[in-house]
């Protein structure tokens, strides 16, 4: 068994016991050599307290193979959710084999002083244990197109009739690729994985030659053309859940351009908002672009913060960004209504001068409160998707909760400090941004949420990503499916 092995069945189990898949956590006993489990193959695995997001987690000198952790994962399931299981088993090993390959070749890529968007790629995602399987894609396809390889390829183009672009498209293209097309044409930008798929689309050709060189970001979706400007394209993989497709739908990108517009009016002085007005669609779920326009200074992901080295660079900047992203996305919540689902990949220090500012890109997947918003004096945007509207300030705080305090927050503070001092600075800037607001009915619910609760809700992202179907498990939007808890780890003990 090798140490990657070891790594993805601790977390994988780790996962399965948070949420509770298949009432796991029943399992767990007291006994008089500690806290632990048993798995399907009659092994006894130790386990200790979790810090963030759960009770208990694998014990560190414990060490797992995938297969017994799935065999339990089996054992336990619902026979209705075979398909899910059987998904999630493809899922761990596309996940192992990508960890394996990132582990032969990290020393190589970092030789290459590689982007921070590259950087950010060697991190692991703080809740998804998985998150590593583009199911699909071969080692080679990962090699050039995975952002923790830093890799760089050219863009494939295909030419679509002008009469297929969806209103409020943008005709002109990203990029000046130096074709001629005809008068009712218009070129699209086209990521190479997702050539096989364009070429299905009725009416439309793909063009032979690749032209105009990008690099992948973290989102890997989305490429860098250049230090300024970045390009969104769809892809035909799943990640974070097979049923987290990442092509993209009619709509999505207008309510981006929307939910940008609306923050514009929001914003404080020490925030920045990324520019993603242009963006055309032409009806099929890989035919669509967005160009992304970056402010001036050197930009970092906050997803970066805990890379190697990062931190060293930078400096002591994780009190300033906390400060910068809890006071905005307090006074959001309690002023506006307004919850943002901007996690540690949607989230960016720029260093202007002498001044460090947050930047905020990817808005598509905010809830905002009509009635809060209308209170305010501002006319709620008329979403296409209409979960983005919801006036139950628990649904805002359970956004706050798990993307804001749990991602974008302790998941990067809690990786930068020693545990305590951690959990001491997070709940300090907190107290310090709810203060402003005294007895404020949303400031009164949002403590009673974080700071004052006995437990912090969480998200069930493999339960709702890849498990369970979306008619058994009911869940309207499997990226806000609720349901688990973990130990407030802002409380003092």
């Amino acid at each position: 068994m090798s140490g990657r092995e070891a790594y993805l069945a601790a977390r994988v189990l780790d996962a399965l016991l948070r949420e509770d898949y298949g009432g796991l956590a029943s399992r767990v006993t007291r006994t008089k050599d500690g806290v632990g489990m048993l798995l399907a193959d009659g092994r006894w695995v130790r386990l200790a307290p979790g810090v963030l997001y759960q009770d208990f987690v694998v014990a560190e000198d414990e060490r797992l193979g995938l297969e017994q952790v799935l065999e339990t994962l089996v054992e336990v399931a619902d026979p209705a959710d075979s398909e899910g299981v059987a998904a999630f088993f493809e899922e761990c090993l596309a996940a192992l084999a990508a960890l394996e390959l990132h582990d032969a070749h990290a020393v190589e890529v970092l030789r290459r002083k590689p982007s921070y968007e590259a950087l950010a790629a060697f991190v692991d995602h703080p809740v998804y244990p998985t998150a590593r399987a583009r199911l699909g894609l071969s080692e080679r396809e990962l090699l050039a197109y995975a952002p923790e390889f830093s890799p760089s390829f050219k863009l494939r183009w295909a030419v679509v009739p002008r009469r297929a672009l969806a209103p409020g498209s943008a005709a002109h293209l990203p990029a000046d690729a130096a074709w001629d097309v005809g008068p009712d044409e218009v070129l699209f930008p086209v990521h190479p994985l997702a050539v096989g798929e364009v070429r299905k689309i009725d009416g439309v050709r793909v063009l032979d030659e690749a032209r105009v060189a990008v690099r992948p970001t973290l989102s890997m979706r989305t490429v860098e053309l250049d230090a300024r400007t970045h390009l969104k394209l769809p892809l035909p993989i799943s990640t974070l859940g097979v049923r987290n497709r990442r092509s993209i739908k009619a709509g999505t990108l207008g309510d981006g351009a929307k939910a940008e517009l609306l923050l514009r009016q929001l914003t404080d002085p020490d925030v920045l908002l990324a520019d993603e007005q242009t963006h055309a669609h032409a009806g099929d779920e890989y035919l669509a672009w967005m160009v992304r326009r970056l402010p001036e200074g050197k930009i970092v992901p906050v997803a970066a913060l805990n890379a190697p080295g990062v931190l060293a660079e930078l400096g002591d900047v994780i009190p300033a960004y906390l400060r910068l992203l809890l006071r905005w996305n307090v006074r959001l919540f309690v002023r506006y209504g307004v919850a943002l689902e901007a996690h540690q990949q949607n989230l960016a220090l720029a260093f202007q001068g002498d001044r460090m500012k947050l930047l905020v890109k990817d808005n598509d997947g905010l809830l905002a409160s009509p009635a809060r918003l209308r209170a305010a004096g501002i006319e709620p945007p008329a979403f296409s998707d209409e979960r983005m509207l919801n006036d139950d300030p628990h649904a805002l705080a359970d956004v706050f909760v798990t993307i804001t305090l749990h991602l974008a927050a302790a998941a990067v503070v809690f990786g930068a400090l020693p545990h305590a001092r951690a959990a001491a600075l997070l709940r300090d800037t907190l107290a310090e941004a709810l203060d402003e607001y005294g007895d404020d009915p949303m400031a009164r619910l949002l403590r009673a949420r974080t700071l004052d609760a006995a437990r912090l809700t969480g998200k069930s992202m493999v339960t709702a990503g890849t498990l369970v179907s979306k008619e058994r498990s009911g869940a309207r939007d499997i990226n806000k499916y609720y349901g688990t808890s973990g130990p407030n780890y802002l409380r003092r003990v």
